[in-house]
C-alpha cells in the first residue's frame, strides 16, 4: 500500500490513522453488506439466506418431518456462517413467528415465542422445524444456475450469494437492521398486492406512486389491526422511501364492555395491560372499573375493558388509551437496501420494485438459458443415438471387433465425444426396434420446447409475459387477504388530567425556604403543619385542585402550576426549585390560586403595587415571567386576592401605621413597578426608615385580625376599617395605641 513499507526484520509498517481508517471502513462495509441490510434481490440478510439454504440442504421442505432445529443451527454455523450459535438460532426464531413475518418462512414445532414476550423461545434443542411452503418460492429455482455461488468461509464449500425469490419477500416480510452509519425499517406487505403492483409496472412502467398505491394501499402487518395515517403521509414515504406511519388496535363493544381484538404490530398485550393498569392506579382513569385477559388460542388477543357504567364515552375513553398507551403506535420507515449493484440505497416504492422486476427478469433468463442449454445436449445425444439406431449392424461390429471403439465410431460415423459416449453406455436391452420411435418422439418433444425458450429469449414481450403469469400464479397459489384494514382516523387525544379528576377546594402552603404541597380543603390552619428544621410558614392561598397556582419570587417574576400536580400536605412538600427554574439567590415570596379572570393585589414592602388579573400571572415555561418590579432592597408581600371592587386594601408599615385605600382605586396592571400605594418616599439606601410589614383586602361580610407581639389579636369588621382611609390628608393611624407594630393580618369571614 502507499503508506506501507517493509523494514529488514519483515515487519509491515503503518500510520496508525491510515490502519485505522481502513480498518472501520472494511468493518463499516461489513456490517452493512453482511449483516444489517437486506438485498434487493430476496429480501434477506446473510444469516436468513444461510438459514434457509441449510434447511433446504437438509432435505426440510414443507412436506418432510419436521427436525430438531440444533441440526439446524449447527449445519449453519459449521458450515456457511461461523458466528455464535444464539444469535443464529434468534434469527431462525424470527423467520418462525407468524406475528413476527407476514409470511413465515421456517415452520416450528414448540415454543417459538409469543406476542407479549418474543424472546420466550425453548432452547434449540427443545424445538422443531421445517421449511413452509412460501419458502418454495426462494429455493424453487436455485438449481437452474439462476444465481451466482461463492465459497464459504473455508472454501470447503459453496453458497448462493442470493436466492431466486419468484416474489419480492424484501416487501413482503419487511425487515430492520442498524449498520453503521445507516439503518432500514421496512414493514410488511400483502403478497397479492404487491403482485398486483408488479404487474401494473410490467405492462406501464411509467406508472406514478400514487397508481401504483392504488393496488399497494399500504403496509399489512401480521397482527392485523389498522392504519389511521392520512393518505397523503403514506404517498410521500413510498414517493421518497422514508416517512412514518400510525398503526392503532381494534376494538368492539360487547354487552357494555370493550374488548380489544387486535393490537398493533410488535406491540405486547401484556405491557398494555401494566400501561393501563398503572394509570387506574394512578386514578387517572376513573372511568374505568376492571381491566382483564381473556386471551386464549382461539382468541389470541382478547383484552376486556370494563367501564364504570354506561354512561362513559367509549370513543373518549378508547382516544385517550390510544394517545397514553401502545394501542397506538407510530412507526419509522426507511426503505434503505442493498441494490443489485451491491450499494445500500434508500429506494421510494417504484424504483424497489422496478429493480426487483429486473432482478425477476434476470433471474428468469438464467433459469430459461440453463434449461435451454441442457435441452440443446440432450437433442445432441439424441442425435448421436438415432444414428446408432439406423446404423445398429455396423456399430456392434465396431464395438465386438476393436480394441478401442470410441474413436473408430467418431470417425466412421462424425460423431462428437459425448455423443460416442451415449452411445457405448447403452444397455443391451435398449437396442430394440422401439427405441427408435422413442428417440424421434423425444426429439420432437424437446424440439419444440427448444424452440418456445429461444423465442422468449429473443423476445422482451415474451419474457414480461412469463415473468407476469408466473408472479400471478405464485400469487393466487401462496398469497391470502389483506389483515390490516386502512383507515383514515384524526389523532388521538388524551384526556386532560383536569378532566379526569372531580374538582375539590385545596390550600396551597408555601414555606419560607420554598417548598410547596397542597392539602385538601379550606379549614387547614397553615401555621400548625409540620416544617423543616430552620423552615416556617411563608403564604397560603386557598382555591381549587383544578385551577393553576401561581408563585411570586423575590425578584417578582412569576411561575404557575397545576394544583393537582403539587405533592401532598402529609410531609413537607417539595421545593419548588425542583420544578420551576427561578434567577439564582431568588426565594419564593407569594402564592396565588383561583379562577383565571381573579383579581388579586401584588405589591413590594416599599409601598408599590398594583392589581392583576390571575390570568397575567400564567407563565409558559419553567423560568416564569417577570410580573412586579422590585426596588432594591424591597421584599415582595405575599400577595392578596381581590374579591369585590368595594372592598378595602389595607396596609401597615414598621410604625404600626395603618392606611385603607378603596380596592376600586388601584391601578389595575398586567406587569410593572405600579403605583405607590403607601406614600413610602423612595430610597436606594439599604437602611429604609420605612416599609410595609403586612397588607390585606377585607371585603364586606369579613373581619380582619391584627396580631401584634405578645398582645391579645384584635379583630376588627369590614365598616370598622372605614374609619383608616385618607380623610383630610391625615394619611396615617394607628389601630390601637397598644399596637405599635404589626406582625401580621389575617382575613376570616364574619361569624
Amino acid at each position: 500500500m502507499k503508506d506501507q513499507e517493509l523494514n529488514f526484520e519483515g515487519v509491515e509498517r503503518e500510520p496508525l490513522k491510515s490502519f485505522a481508517e481502513r480498518a472501520y471502513l472494511d468493518y463499516s462495509m461489513y456490517v452493512i453488506l453482511d449483516r444489517a441490510l437486506p438485498h434487493l434481490g430476496d429480501g434477506l440478510k446473510p444469516v436468513q439466506r444461510r438459514i434457509v439454504y441449510a434447511m433446504s440442504e437438509l432435505g426440510l421442505a414443507a412436506g418432510a418431518k419436521h427436525k430438531k432445529s440444533a441440526r439446524t443451527v449447527g449445519d449453519v454455523i459449521g458450515k456457511f456462517h461461523p458466528h455464535g450459535d444464539s444469535a443464529c438460532y434468534e434469527a431462525m426464531v424470527h423467520m418462525a413467528q407468524d406475528f413476527a413475518y407476514r409470511y413465515p418462512i421456517v415452520d416450528g414445532q414448540g415454543n417459538w415465542g409469543s406476542t407479549d414476550d418474543p424472546k420466550s423461545f425453548a432452547a434449540m434443542r427443545y424445538t422443531e422445524s421445517r421449511l413452509t411452503r412460501y419458502a418454495t418460492l426462494l429455493l424453487l429455482e436455485l438449481g437452474s444456475s439462476t444465481v451466482d455461488w461463492a465459497p464459504n468461509f473455508d472454501g470447503s464449500l459453496d453458497e448462493p450469494t442470493m436466492l431466486p425469490a419468484r416474489v419480492p419477500n424484501l416487501l413482503l416480510n419487511g425487515g430492520s437492521g442498524i449498520a453503521v452509519g445507516m439503518a432500514t425499517d421496512i414493514p410488511p406487505h400483502n403478497l397479492r398486492e404487491v403482485v398486483k403492483a408488479c404487474v401494473a409496472l410490467l405492462d406501464d412502467p411509467e406508472l406514478s406512486t400514487r397508481k401504483i398505491m392504488a393496488h399497494v394501499k399500504g403496509p399489512d402487518l401480521p397482527t392485523g389491526a389498522e392504519i389511521v395515517s392520512p393518505r397523503d403521509d403514506l404517498v410521500q414515504m413510498y414517493e421518497t422511501g422514508s416517512g412514518s406511519f400510525k398503526a392503532r388496535a381494534t376494538y368492539k363493544v360487547e354487552d357494555g364492555e370493550i374488548v380489544i381484538d387486535a393490537l398493533p404490530f410488535q406491540v405486547s398485550g401484556s405491557k398494555v395491560q401494566e400501561q393501563i393498569a398503572a394509570q387506574m392506579q394512578q386514578k387517572k382513569l376513573p372511568m374505568v372499573e376492571d381491566l382483564r385477559d381473556e386471551s386464549d388460542h382461539e382468541n389470541p388477543t382478547r383484552l376486556v375493558i370494563v367501564p364504570k357504567s354506561n354512561r362513559v364515552d367509549t370513543a373518549a375513553l378508547m382516544a385517550h388509551l390510544f394517545a397514553t398507551t401502545d394501542l397506538e403506535r407510530n412507526y419509522r420507515v426507511n426503505l434503505n437496501v442493498i441494490a443489485l449493484d451491491g450499494r445500500p440505497r434508500v429506494m421510494g416504492l417504484k424504483e424497489l420494485l422496478l429493480e426487483w422486476l429486473q432482478f425477476r427478469k434476470d433471474t428468469v433468463t438464467r433459469r430459461l438459458s440453463h434449461r435451454l442449454a441442457k435441452l440443446n445436449a440432450r437433442l445432441h445425444i439424441l442425435d448421436g443415438l438415432l444414428i446408432a439406431f439406423l446404423n445398429l449392424d455396423e456399430v456392434i461390429r465396431i464395438v465386438r471387433t476393436e480394441d478401442h471403439p470410441k474413436p473408430v465410431l467418431i470417425k466412421r460415423f462424425k460423431l462428437s465425444d459425448e455423443q460416442a459416449e451415449a452411445i457405448l453406455e447403452t444397455k443391451l436391452r435398449h437396442l430394440a426396434r422401439l427405441e427408435e420411435m422413442k428417440i424421434r418422439g423425444e426429439q420432437k418433444e424437446l424440439s419444440e420446447e427448444r424452440d418456445g425458450l429461444e423465442a422468449i429469449l429473443k423476445s422482451k414481450a415474451k419474457l414480461t409475459k412469463l415473468v407476469r403469469e408466473e408472479l400471478l400464479s405464485d400469487a393466487e397459489e401462496y398469497g391470502d387477504e389483506r389483515r390490516t384494514r386502512l383507515v383514515e382516523r384524526e389523532a388521538a387525544q388524551a384526556i386532560s388530567d383536569t378532566e379526569l379528576l372531580t374538582s375539590e377546594p385545596t390550600t396551597v402552603v408555601l414555606s419560607r425556604l420554598g417548598w410547596v404541597r397542597a392539602a385538601k380543603g379550606h379549614d387547614i390552619d397553615v401555621r400548625t403543619l409540620s416544617y423543616k428544621t430552620g423552615d416556617e410558614f411563608q403564604a397560603a392561598a386557598r382555591g381549587r385542585n383544578l385551577q393553576q397556582a401561581v408563585f411570586i419570587d423575590s425578584t417578582g417574576r412569576a411561575y404557575s402550576l397545576d394544583a393537582h400536580q403539587l405533592p401532598a400536605a402529609r410531609g413537607y412538600g417539595e421545593p419548588l426549585s425542583g420544578t420551576v427554574d427561578p434567577p439564582d439567590g431568588a426565594t419564593f415570596a407569594a402564592v396565588l390560586i383561583g379562577e383565571p379572570d381573579d383579581l388579586w393585589l401584588v405589591a413590594s414592602d416599599a409601598g408599590y403595587g398594583f392589581a392583576v388579573k390571575l390570568r397575567e400571572m400564567y407563565a409558559r415555561n419553567k423560568k416564569g415571567k417577570s410580573i412586579l418590579k422590585v426596588p432594591e432592597n424591597a421584599r415582595v408581600l405575599p400577595a392578596q386576592p381581590i374579591a369585590q371592587k368595594s372592598a378595602l386594601a389595607i396596609f401597615v408599615n414598621n410604625d404600626g401605621e395603618v392606611l385603607a385605600l378603596p380596592a376600586s382605586q388601584i391601578e389595575e396592571m398586567t406587569a410593572g413597578k405600579g403605583q405607590n400605594l403607601f406614600g413610602i418616599p423612595g430610597k436606594k439606601s439599604a437602611d429604609r426608615d420605612e416599609y410595609l410589614v403586612a397588607m390585606a383586602v377585607v371585603a364586606a361580610g369579613e373581619i380582619l385580625t391584627i396580631y401584634s407581639g405578645n398582645s391579645a389579636p384584635m379583630k376588627l369588621k369590614f365598616d370598622d376599617l372605614k374609619q383608616f382611609q385618607d380623610r383630610k390628608g391625615q394619611r396615617r393611624q394607628r389601630f390601637s395605641r397598644a399596637y405599635k407594630q404589626v406582625d401580621r393580618l389575617e382575613v376570616g369571614a364574619a361569624g
